[in-house]
């Protein structure tokens, strides 16, 4: 299961480098690859308190989302100024607003007919911010909750030897073994990240397109 220790004291003592100050220039070019149409419900796990989801509901998308920490969830409803409804499903709380739910606690624990439907999943946050032994329940569990919806997926790639993560490298071979059985797999973009992961090391940022078969 997840280190909710470790990721609940990253957001008590501010340490959130993770958290972009701007949307997410990845998403903003390549989002439309999904083919959303308008009033698409994105699902964007290990939310955070990202400013993607602003970006998705000022286009006119329906957000949902998956976050461990509280905090982190309140801090994105007080920067979207939404007073949002808390509703206690049992394990995970769903924070709602208009066109927003954001499921607090554990993903595990995020059911299918809990999360309701989904169009498209963003993941830029989940799937690098796990360790390997907990990827492919991830990835299951997510296909499962979103019945296969298409998925754009933003990973690093980077000599895991030179940093232990997370965010942790995320190879192609990976992202293949993963869910090349159940989607076609589109590598949309390789970039290189400004000035080397945290500065210090380079590393690149893969773009995949995940669409159904």
């Amino acid at each position: 299961m997840l280190d909710r220790n470790f990721w609940h004291l990253r957001w008590e003592n501010n340490e959130i480098g993770f958290h972009e100050s701007t949307p997410n220039p990845l998403l903003v070019k390549h989002f439309n690859a999904l083919s959303p149409t308008p009033g698409s419900r994105v699902f964007v796990p290990l939310c955070g308190k990202t400013l993607d989801i602003s970006w998705f509901l000022s286009h006119g998308y329906r957000v949902a989302g998956a976050e461990l920490s509280q905090k982190a969830v309140e801090q994105l409803f007080e920067d979207l100024r939404v007073e949002p409804e808390v509703t206690d499903l049992g394990g995970v709380k769903r924070y709602s607003g208009p066109h927003i739910d954001i499921f607090v606690g554990d993903i595990f624990e995020v059911s299918r007919p809990m999360l309701g439907g989904i169009d498209a999943v963003y993941d830029r946050a989940a799937l690098v911010a796990l360790p390997p032994e907990m990827r492919q329940p991830y990835t299951a569990h997510l296909m499962e909750i979103t019945a296969k919806a298409p998925q754009l997926v933003v990973c690093y790639v980077y000599d895991q030897t030179l940093m232990e993560g997370p965010p942790f490298s995320i190879s192609n071979e990976e992202i293949r073994e993963h869910y090349q059985a159940d989607y076609t797999l589109s590598l949309l973009e390789t970039a290189e990240v400004p000035g080397g992961f945290k500065g210090k090391f380079p590393s690149l940022e893969n773009v995949w397109l995940l669409t159904g078969r």
